[in-house]
């Protein structure tokens, strides 16, 4: 490489801010044209340099909370004027008397275009207007009697009630649903696994793939897992799928069902097989019934015959009677009688 063109490389370039920058092609022929001149060229490449203002303080933000009053029970063609004019007919005589420059806004929630909600809110100037405008509750407005009371007082006002984490009994058992296919067991002991110690987790799968069925159900050690989950919502999505928890059935905690309770038991102090006493009483009415049949006598009808009443619960079963039933020969039958001829 010749010396010069690696000198050319190793000088610095050097840009000169003060310098105006040159003509464009098109700038230099506009002026060769005397369609512009230099002066209006750089003054339209002039660069602005924005003034910073001086920072001033923050405005502090006005106190939202607002001075008024809550109107209810308002006929549905109340319009503005009419309760303007009432609370200043109204407070005429009391102290301090309410004008309409001491009404800042008045706000009528409308429910079509032509019929309103039932309630308004009034801002006053003042909270002796407030109290003036509260002591007029229960006066009259185009027939109906109004309810008065502070806009910012919430009393009165029934709590919602909670709604519970699952409509099933809670239990150690968790239920989840709307799982995708994809869902392996592995990845939700992990998802789950802050919320309580997991036992087992029991998920349906299809036989031919293995995947999973959409639903599982995860088993605790106590009672507090299950809630953490259904509380934390966290976890109520998984692969992009929001998951639907509930309690599921606890199989260890079911109830002793009445067929057990109708087995046998071992006496404890003699040993012997004793029957429970449902099982004893069915025994002792099947005996009443049998001693009563065989002593009921035969009731002697019109035509000269005895009839007796079975009972349906010792009627022979047609399969026993038809095997005990006398089987006809298969032998050929000699004829007998007299053979007819017709000439």
């Amino acid at each position: 490489m010749p010396e010069k063109r690696k000198a050319a490389e190793l000088e610095e370039l050097e840009i000169k801010l003060d310098e105006k920058a040159p003509l464009s092609k098109k700038e230099a022929r506009l002026l060769k044209k005397g369609k512009k001149s230099i002066d209006e060229i750089q003054a339209k490449k002039a660069i602005v340099v924005p003034v910073e203002e001086p920072k001033t303080a923050k405005k502090e933000p006005e106190n939202k909370a607002k001075i008024g009053v809550w109107i209810g029970n308002l006929a549905y063609d109340t319009t503005r004027e009419d309760i303007i004019s009432f609370l200043v007919r109204k407070s005429e005589e009391m102290e301090p008397a309410i004008t309409e420059n001491d009404i800042t806004r008045v706000n009528i929630p409308k429910k079509t275009a032509h019929k309103i909600k039932g309630f308004a809110y009034i801002d006053f100037k003042s909270q002796e207007h407030v109290e003036t405008a509260i002591a007029l509750s229960e006066q009259e407005l185009n027939g109906r009697r109004l309810l008065i009371k502070d806009a910012n007082s919430f009393e009165g006002r029934p709590q919602k009630a909670e709604e519970p984490l699952s409509k099933n009994p809670p239990s150690r058992v968790l239920f989840v649903g709307n799982l995708s296919f994809d869902t392996t067991e592995e990845l939700l002991e992990e998802h789950f696994r802050h919320c309580g110690e997991i036992v087992r987790i029991r998920m349906a799968t299809f036989e031919d793939s293995g995947k999973c069925k959409g639903f599982c159900f995860i088993d605790f050690k106590d009672i507090e897992g299950p809630t953490n989950a259904l509380k934390d919502k966290t976890v109520r999505k998984l692969i992009n799928r929001p998951l639907r928890l509930e309690y599921g059935e606890d199989r260890s905690a079911r109830k002793v069902g009445k067929r057990a309770a109708d087995r046998p038991t071992i006496a404890e102090d003699t040993g012997e097989r004793q029957l429970p006493q449902r099982q004893t009483e069915h025994k002792v009415v099947a005996r009443e019934r049998s001693l009563g049949f065989q002593t009921k006598k035969h009731n002697f009808e019109k035509n000269g015959r005895y009839s007796t009443h079975h009972d349906p619960s010792k009627r022979v079963a047609s399969s026993v009677a038809l095997a005990n039933a006398p089987r006809q020969s298969a032998a050929i039958v000699e004829p007998k009688g007299k053979k007819i001829k017709f000439d």
